[in-house]
C-alpha cells in the first residue's frame, strides 16, 4: 500500500507543513507546482529531500489559484487547462532533474481533483495534457470515480486513492470541507480506519454505514493539524499488521524494465 502526502506547499515566509518529517514516513510525495502553493526554491528543496529519502515524486497540479489554495472551482477553457497542466508538470520535471530525481506521476490538487473525478470535459483535458508531455506518468485519482475509467481507456496507468484524514459519504465520495466532521484529527482513529481499508477494502462513512473503497494509495494531507503524527501512526499500524508500505511505482512489476 502506498502512503502519500501533499508537500512543497510553503510560499515565501508562509510555512506549510513539515516536509522533512513527512518525507521520512511517506512512500510518495505530491509536490506542489506553484499554481496553488509553493515557490521554486522551496519546491526544489523538497525534491532534494525526497531524493535523499528515496521517496517517489509526483506533480501536484492545480487550477491557477494561489489566493484560494487551489480549493475554488474554476470553469477553465480546455486549451487553458491543458496548457496549465503541461506547464506545471514541465516545471516540476525541470526542478526534479536538478534535484537528482524524476516525476513519476500526476495527482491533481483540491478543486481540480474533485472536479475531474466526475466532470468528463475537464477530466479529458487533464488526461490529454499528460499524454502530451509524458504518457508514461501515472494518474492518481479518487477511488471509484469515472476519471480512472476514462484515463485507463486512454492508455494511462492509474492509481486509485483514498484519504486517511477525510470523512466519506455513504456513496463513497468525500464529505465537503464545508460540512462538520469532514476532516478527521484523531491519529489512532485514522490509523485504524486505514488498516481496515487496506485489509478489508471498506471504511465507515460519516453516517455510520460501511462503504467499499478499493484503493492503492492512502493520502495524509500535509497541511492538516497533526499531519506528521497521523502519517506516522498510519504507517506504523499498517506495518505492524503485515501491510507493506511502498510506492505504487515500486510495486509495479514492469518498472524494473524501464
Amino acid at each position: 500500500m502506498d502512503l502519500n502526502s501533499d508537500l512543497g506547499e510553503s510560499l515565501g515566509a508562509w510555512r506549510m507543513g513539515d516536509d522533512d518529517a513527512m518525507l521520512a514516513i511517506v512512500s510518495s510525495a505530491n509536490v506542489a507546482c506553484g499554481f496553488h502553493a509553493g515557490d521554486s526554491a522551496g519546491i526544489l528543496q523538497t525534491l532534494r529531500r525526497a531524493a535523499e529519502h528515496g521517496v517517489v515524486v509526483g506533480a501536484h497540479v492545480s487550477y491557477p489559484d494561489l489566493a484560494g489554495f487551489g480549493r475554488r472551482h474554476m470553469d477553465v477553457a480546455s486549451a487553458d487547462l491543458m496548457a496549465d497542466v503541461i506547464y506545471q508538470i514541465g516545471a516540476l520535471q525541470g526542478l526534479a532533474t536538478a534535484a537528482g530525481t524524476r516525476v513519476r506521476y500526476v495527482k491533481p490538487h483540491g478543486a481540480l481533483y474533485n472536479t475531474i473525478a466526475h466532470d468528463e470535459r475537464q477530466a479529458r483535458d487533464v488526461i490529454a495534457a499528460i499524454h502530451a508531455i509524458d504518457p508514461s506518468l501515472y494518474l492518481v485519482g479518487l477511488a471509484g470515480s469515472p476519471l480512472l475509467d476514462w484515463a485507463q481507456a486512454s492508455g494511462l496507468r492509474t492509481v486509485a486513492e483514498a484519504f486517511a484524514d477525510r470523512a466519506y459519504t455513504p456513496q463513497g465520495t468525500l464529505v465537503s470541507r464545508r460540512e462538520k466532521g469532514a476532516v478527521l484529527h484523531d491519529a489512532h482513529e485514522v490509523a485504524a480506519r486505514m488498516l481496515r481499508l487496506a485489509t478489508e477494502g471498506v471504511v465507515t462513512a460519516i453516517d455510520g454505514s460501511t462503504v467499499r473503497i478499493e484503493a492503492e494509495s492512502l493520502c495524509v494531507h500535509g497541511d492538516s493539524p497533526g499531519a506528521v503524527q497521523m502519517a506516522r501512526e498510519v504507517r506504523a499500524l499498517l506495518e505492524r499488521s503485515g501491510v507493506r508500505v511502498q510506492s505504487f511505482v515500486d510495486a509495479a512489476p514492469s518498472e524494473a524494465l524501464r
